[in-house]
């Protein structure tokens, strides 16, 4: 294929960014940090390997996932806990903060409430920032190894993907049919993962998480939450998902209550009229 005369001129036009992420509402972080200091532990739930577990977090509560064993990445999926029709949006979430989530960012929920979830306050491996490869940690970009995919690549059943982790879970939660509780699992934040892209052919990979046993990932529930964690199947997701082959490790979840929140007001949600110009 032939270039264009002016081709470089326009590969060399400067970008723009799509949100200014001074125009969004700030979250109260100082007090977040102060409530966090004096918080105590209130639930502990272990998510076994290959398996996902489910914990409720009250508005104003601390939801930290742990790695206790060894290298484990999880996979999270967030439901307003009086209307699962209201839940995670991680294409939001990632066109509004970027490709991974850190400290001060805010995980939002799907049209048409959109608003913020939870805020992330705690993140032992902040320090890891961007390596040499491109990639970083807890990402919003992979939506969770599923067993459609895997049988549509290789044409085998495995039902112990984060997808189907994450719809057990649920069902076991709420009492959901299965069928139901699986159209309501949504993409997620991959929790430790340590993710990017290709520079040369923008293909989405996966390296070892360089998370640690004591490594925690801890965000702020501003409005009550059903979360459900995946263990992945992938361990560390330094070679292989969605099989048995990875060695693999339990995560814990903790839901810690800490001062300065009984009296939290949760965001409302989005103010849109929806009317959609009709």
């Amino acid at each position: 294929m032939t270039e264009p005369d002016d081709a470089e001129a326009r590969r060399a036009v400067a970008p723009v960014i799509c949100y200014p992420v001074e125009r969004l509402p700030m979250p109260p972080m100082a007090r977040f940090a102060t409530s966090l200091a004096g918080a105590e532990v209130v639930t502990t739930v272990t998510v076994p390997p290959r398996e996902a577990a489910s914990v409720t977090v009250p508005a104003g509560h601390v939801l930290r996932v742990v790695s206790v064993e060894g290298p484990q990445v999880g996979d999270l999926n967030l439901f307003a806990a009086g209307d699962l029709s209201e839940r995670f949006y991680s294409g939001k979430t990632r066109a509004l903060h970027g490709s991974h989530v850190g400290i001060g960012d805010r995980l939002w929920s799907c049209f048409p409430y959109l608003r913020p979830m939870a805020t992330v306050i705690e993140d032992s491996l902040a320090w890891y920032g961007i390596d040499r490869f491109g990639g970083a940690v807890h990402d919003v970009i992979g939506t969770r190894c599923d067993p459609h995919t895997h049988c549509l690549l290789s044409g085998e059943q495995y039902h112990h993907c984060c997808h189907s982790n994450l719809t057990r879970a649920l069902v076991a939660a709420t009492g959901l049919k299965l069928r139901e509780a699986e159209m309501l699992v949504h993409d997620v934040v991959n929790v430790f993962m340590c993710t990017g892209f290709t520079r040369d052919t923008g293909e989405y990979f996966m390296k070892a998480s360089p998370v640690r046993p004591g490594d925690a990932f801890g965000i702020m529930a501003e409005i009550d939450l059903l979360a459900l964690v995946s263990a992945c199947p992938g361990g560390d997701c330094g070679a292989e998902h969605s099989s048995d082959v990875a060695p693999c490790h339990p995560l814990q979840l903790e839901v810690l209550r800490g001062p300065g929140m009984d009296d939290w007001v949760p965001p409302a949600r989005n103010g849109y009229d929806r009317t959609h110009g009709m």
